[in-house]
């Protein structure tokens, strides 16, 4: 009987052991934890590494090995995007991190619909992006609400779908047009 439960006990240990072994958002990650390659990667930060908050060590461990498996052309658009960032002035920056709060509020049926939404734009000829943009932003914002909801209704009529799915309005800003 011994036998048995110290076989139990090893097994339940060795079953919780990996979460165990997790950081928790709360525990700091050593620089000695990081792999050789994050550890290039993320070369500028070892002097002031013990110094950051834990999670902000674990979104960089992370950012790292999200970097190590891009493709050099990955790569070369994520800087890209980086350097654009910025670019940005303050107020533009904390714009779009408010949009992005917004956005992670939807539902994943929203998201979605959005993210759908932002591919099938990016696939139209350049001058008619340009045209809708133009009359989206000269538009007032009872014009812009029947606009929307024209596109609801289109969207419902041609996937039977929620008409209040997708965009909803909530990221407009009352003009300016997204940085490109």
């Amino acid at each position: 009987m011994k036998r048995l439960r110290l076989i139990c006990s090893i097994l339940l240990l060795a079953a919780v052991a990996p979460a165990w072994a997790q950081p928790s958002a709360s525990q700091p990650l050593a620089w000695s934890a990081l792999s050789p390659a994050q550890q290039q990667v993320l070369g500028s930060m070892q002097d002031h590494w013990d110094t950051l908050p834990p999670l902000r060590q674990q979104a960089l461990a992370r950012g790292a090995s999200r970097w190590l498996s891009m493709t050099p052309d990955q790569r070369s658009s994520a800087r890209e995007r980086f350097q654009a960032w910025q670019r940005l002035p303050p107020e533009q920056r904390a714009m779009v991190r408010r949009r992005w709060q917004q956005f992670q509020r939807l539902t994943p049926q929203q998201r979605q619909d959005i993210r759908q939404n932002v591919r099938a734009f990016g696939r139209l000829p350049q001058q008619q992006r340009a045209q809708l943009r133009q009359r989206w932003l000269s538009a007032t914002p009872a014009q812009r609400q029947m606009m929307l909801q024209n596109m609801r209704q289109r969207r419902q009529q041609r996937f039977g779908g929620s008409p209040q799915s997708g965009f909803r309005g909530q990221f407009s800003h009352g003009g300016g047009s997204r940085p490109r």
